[in-house]
């Protein structure tokens, strides 16, 4: 199992406002539903006992229907690798850190020049997400431009499952690239019930806000349930937009929202592994655009965890980006206290919290390198500190003394690095070793960081056989 670090010291709410946030949604679903211009999703409701109007397109959902579903849904839901070394446990309060965002455009690596994403890029950044070990998870994280729509959903789930053991998680764009994906994941395990029993492929659907679940992206999340993979269903309000811009009313219509989503999960297929979520953050209310490195975006996150713990349903979140355009001092503080927070509230599958800039629509491979050391001091802080006897070491003090020192002291040698973070990036070198060695700073050493990892770096891949067979099988495959 990859290793995880238990949350929720962090908390937005009291018990008893998490419950008043509860009886809002609840109030919220029953009295004043949903859009839904899906029908068959319409159809599933109503099937079910819920109040359709199908000329308004209005679903309310009563609150036995709610509760059943948060009751049917698993507490614990484990993500797979396609080795068991980084199989992810979604529980309690359990951190994980990984990628994502769908981003179009990427600062290439060798020019440092913003250009449209391609399959290599999928690639490229999966290995990365494969070599850097404080990244949990790939959640396909650009959209390839230079293969034809139709083939974008193979092309994303196949660069990225050849070049990391680690889950992988995507959007999806059509459901023939849907259904493709499954059975490309069918090949790859061996069979549907392989895949099921370790499922390391999993689907990210979408909710509208305010209150509103359209055609596409609901057919994809009916699909999904029904045949039993994971599926996250997050909403994704923007405070002072197309959500109240109060942060506590933005949480309560994201908490109806992904509800809605799990709701409809459980009624397709009850006991489906779906996983609350929300991308929330706040709109800029100089400039009318979405912001992303914003301290807001951590609070609601963070409160959309506390309600995910208190409904026992594990949730899928985000933190760690950044409105910075390129890899400088603001890029570092926005994404690391927005990671620290939501990450010490306990949200157990944090997305977007490597390489991604300039209002999530730009990646960068150097700070995908920079982010592993800020996502291991983050997960330091969440562990948080031990107390027993051990650390306490009232008997090392004594045995050392006034005066004393504890270097040598086989307590030191036995602890240190369990109880240190060492990061990997990190300067601390004395300067006149650091100027000997070049004066480089963090982005020169994060930029022969990553070449190195896309030069050297070999991950699990596909043996040759398989290899051969899915791209003769999958046409649309390009190869790169």
């Amino acid at each position: 199992m990859y290793k995880h670090y238990k949350g929720g010291s962090f908390k937005v709410f009291t018990d008893d406002e998490v419950k008043e946030i509860h009886e809002a949604t609840v109030y919220l679903l029953e009295n004043v539903g949903i859009k839904i211009h899906n029908e068959r999703a319409r159809q599933i409701y109503a099937d079910n006992g819920a109040n359709v109007d199908n000329e308004k397109k209005i679903v309310k959902v009563p609150r036995a229907m709610i509760e059943d579903a948060i009751d049917s849904t698993p507490s614990k839901i484990v993500l797979c690798g396609r080795e068991e070394k980084n199989d992810l446990v979604l529980e309690g309060a359990n951190v994980h850190l990984g990628t994502g965002g769908t981003v179009l455009n990427t600062l290439d690596i060798d020019t440092q020049k913003k250009r449209l994403t391609e399959c290599r890029d999928v690639a490229g950044y999966a290995k990365m997400t494969d070599a850097l070990e404080n990244i949990a998870f790939f959640v396909i994280n650009c959209y390839p431009d230079d293969v034809p729509a139709e083939d974008v959903d193979v092309n994303r789930f196949y660069h990225g499952l050849n070049n990391t053991s680690k889950h992988v998680m995507g959007g999806i764009y059509t459901m023939d690239g849907l259904k493709s994906v499954i059975k490309m994941g069918e090949d790859i395990a061996g069979s549907k019930e392989k895949l099921l029993d370790r499922p390391f492929i999993s689907f990210i659907t979408l909710m509208m806000s305010p209150l509103l679940m359209e055609v596409t992206y609901t057919d994809f999340l009916i699909e999904a349930s029904k045949y039993g993979l994971p599926v996250t269903c997050p909403s994704e309000p923007l405070a002072g937009a197309n959500s109240p811009v109060t942060l506590a009313g933005t949480i309560t219509l994201n908490n109806a929202e992904s509800l809605g989503g799990l709701i409809l999960s459980q009624l397709v297929n009850k006991g489906n592994r779906t996983i609350y979520g929300s991308t929330s953050s706040i709109m800029d209310m100089r400039t009318g655009t979405y912001m992303a490195g914003n301290i807001e975006s951590a609070l609601i996150n963070a409160g959309c965890a506390q309600m995910s713990q208190y409904y026992k349903i594990p949730m899928y979140g985000t933190g760690g980006m950044s409105d910075s355009k390129v890899l400088d001092a603001q890029a570092g503080y926005e994404s690391a206290n927005t990671a620290m927070v939501v990450a010490l509230s306990g949200c157990n599958y944090i997305h977007d919290a490597f390489g991604l800039l300039e209002f999530c629509t730009v990646l960068s491979y150097e700070k995908m390198v920079v982010d592993n050391d800020s996502v291991g001091m983050a997960l330091r802080a969440v562990r948080g500190v031990d107390v027993n006897k051990e650390s306490i070491a009232a008997d090392v003090i004594e045995e050392v003394g006034p005066g004393g020192h504890f270097l040598d002291h086989p307590h030191t040698y036995n602890n240190v690095r369990s109880e240190f973070y060492f990061p990997t990036h990190s300067d601390r070198q004395q300067r006149t070793v650091w100027e000997a060695e070049g004066s480089k700073d963090s982005f020169t050493r994060a930029h022969e960081e990553a070449k190195k990892i896309l030069t050297e770096h070999k991950s699990l891949g596909f043996e040759k056989d398989m290899e051969k067979m899915l791209l003769e099988k999958y046409k649309g495959i390009k190869k790169i």
